[in-house]
């Protein structure tokens, strides 16, 4: 197929690793990705190798997901796999929006030096 998709979401569940009798195993997770007044619950799946894609990722993360989608049929009926081999972090920052960083006196942000020696020595000539 060649044709890969990404998609950006909240991680919901990560399901165990199945091995079934032929030795071959996956590991099925669920997305959920913003879809106007309905949020829709997106289930992907890892296979062989990739079933090691979910670890290191808890509930709730921010996710990136990039995926092939893969169909097959059985027994007259036909299914359709998005076959997920690539799995990112969103909002790699761990210091909340909107909050001021804590510097200590070692960790200032360069360019904050002492005034001009002559900075002080002007006269202020405003009547209050």
């Amino acid at each position: 197929m060649g044709k890969s998709f990404e998609i950006e979401g909240t991680l919901k569940i990560i399901n165990d690793i199945q091995t079934f009798p032929s030795g071959f195993t996956k590991r099925e997770f669920v997305v959920e990705v913003e879809d106007g007044n309905y949020p829709q619950m997106i289930k992907f799946e890892c296979v062989k190798d990739k079933t090691s894609l979910t670890d290191g990722f808890e509930t709730d993360d921010a996710v990136k997901v990039t995926f092939d989608i893969r169909g097959n049929e059985f027994k007259e009926r036909f299914y359709v796999n998005l076959n997920a081999w690539k799995l990112e972090k969103l909002g790699g920052s761990t210091e909340a929006a909107g909050e001021v960083p804590n510097y200590g006196d070692e960790d200032a942000p360069a360019g904050l030096g002492d005034p001009p020696a002559d900075f002080a020595e002007e006269e202020d000539d405003i009547p209050f």
